[in-house]
């Protein structure tokens, strides 16, 4: 598991540029420096769709209270695998965008800020812009001051530090995650598989749903074919694609045409133009698919 916007998989074959390190810094000044300079936008795009998918999940929606009236079930809440600082849980909860996102955290004022400053400069900042509709959002990444400057800014309503690939969810994680209707994913998909998602849709009543933004560079069938044997179905948004990020450089894009084409698709007028492009999968039960296809809810959303 990596955080946001970081799908580069160890090893110099794949010629990928890897931003492990703006995931260990204190605050986001490093991530919006480095890949604005790159022009990430994956983020961007899954505001539109994340927020389009509220609804028929059955989002926003008040904690449900048990009948002896203790009140102590989970609120319905989204939870974003690979949280980094909690950028998605800003842009799906608040009034502003990546690219006021990018301005705010590479200008000069914010620059002369120590990050306890920042911090308290972000709580007014969000909560100024907080949507009347803003829904719970819990984040789960392995980068302990990611997670943490999420929860401090006020960004995530908790946070987890933990890779549910190589251990099972903690009892707190799965805990807060039962009330979970959407898990989103904007970033390293190639670094997961069915192992960090099953326990969190195994034995639940209604199983929230998976979407996630994946590099054409790699496959999603390790995750998807997993949880097939949940009863879930993965679809494809086949009618586009979204821009990722530019390449770092030649070897780079070199790299992406042929892994593309490796993997079926044609990498003409997207990758050949110099960008990643990531396509949109969405997890959820098969009878639910049928009733409402991943087209129909993009056309509605």
């Amino acid at each position: 598991m990596t955080a946001a916007g970081n799908e580069h998989t160890p090893g110099t074959a794949t010629r990928m540029t890897g931003f492990d390190d703006i995931y260990g810094r204190p605050d986001p000044r490093s991530y919006f420096e480095v890949l604005g300079a790159l022009e990430y936008q994956t983020p961007h795009h899954a505001q539109r769709v994340f927020r389009g998918l509220l609804a028929p999940v059955g989002l926003p929606e008040a904690p449900p209270r048990p009948a002896d009236g203790r009140g102590d079930e989970p609120p319905a809440t989204v939870l974003d695998v690979c949280c980094s600082y909690g950028i998605n849980a800003a842009l799906l909860n608040h009034n502003v965008t990546m690219e006021e996102l990018h301005d705010r955290y590479t200008s000069p004022g914010v620059a002369r800020l120590t990050t306890a400053e920042l911090i308290a400069s972000d709580r007014e900042f969000y909560a100024a812009r907080r949507r009347p509709d803003a829904v719970p959002v819990i984040g789960l990444d392995i980068s302990a001051l990611a997670v943490g400057y999420g929860r401090a800014a006020g960004l995530l309503d908790a946070g987890f530090v933990e890779n549910l690939e190589t251990a099972p969810p903690s009892r707190e994680l799965h805990r807060a995650t039962r009330g979970t209707r959407l898990i989103t994913l904007t970033g390293g998909a190639s670094f997961l598989s069915a192992r960090t998602f099953r326990p969190l849709l195994e034995g639940r009543q209604q199983p929230p749903w998976v979407a996630a933004f994946v590099l054409r560079t790699g496959s999603y069938r390790n995750v998807s074919d997993g949880l097939a044997a949940l009863g879930l179905t993965t679809e494809r948004d086949t009618a586009r694609t979204y821009p990722q990020r530019r390449f770092t450089g030649p070897d780079e894009q070199a790299y992406a045409v042929a892994a593309v084409s490796a993997a079926g698709d044609d990498p003409r007028g997207k990758e050949t133009e110099g960008l990643f492009h990531t396509a949109l999968h969405l997890t959820r039960p098969a009878a639910q698919a049928v009733d409402r296809p991943l087209h129909a809810l993009l056309r509605d959303g």
